[in-house]
């Protein structure tokens, strides 16, 4: 029952996933949560998040924003990265997973997630066939609603973990 919510992968960082291997193996887009998966929660984009984008471009990918956060802070952060978007997204419902999709012109097959939370970002990635990637939160300071799933999401990784 919790495999649901289980990852394809679950790394350190979105800053330290072979991008050019995974595009070897046919991958085409990526659709990115924001906060607290490429900037720290209500941070705006830095050189490191900016420098990311420019390398997912040179690859060749087509690459996307999608938030639960309203249009202000994602619109934000795309004018920094030059990156589309969709906000207040409704994760986990799969409507706008699949709509990023076909924005970028891909499909569940080619098309990667990643984000850093288990009951929106991954679980809904998951219910639209995306490969996801679970990343560690860059920085703890975040909102009691989500500081409160965050407890549940312990126990769902240490599962996720025995299982492996």
């Amino acid at each position: 029952m919790l495999q649901r919510f289980y990852p394809d992968e679950y790394v350190d960082s979105a800053y330290g996933i072979d991008y050019e291997g995974l595009y070897q193996q046919g991958y085409r887009g990526i659709i990115y949560d924001v906060d607290n998966t490429l900037v720290p929660h209500g941070a705006p984009a830095d050189s490191r998040s900016v420098a990311l984008f420019r390398r997912l471009e040179g690859i060749g990918y087509q690459a996307m924003l999608l938030s639960n956060n309203k249009e202000p802070r994602v619109k934000s952060f795309h004018d920094a990265v030059g990156v589309p978007y969709i906000f207040k997204a409704g994760k986990p419902g799969t409507a706008n997973y699949f709509k990023a999709m076909e924005r970028m012109h891909t499909k569940p097959g080619n098309t990667l997630f990643v984000g850093d939370q288990l009951f929106t970002d991954i679980w809904g990635a998951k219910k639209a066939g995306i490969r996801t990637f679970l990343v560690k939160p860059i920085h703890p300071k975040e909102e009691i609603q989500i500081v409160l799933k965050r407890r549940l999401e312990r126990v769902v990784l240490y599962f996720y973990r025995k299982s492996l």
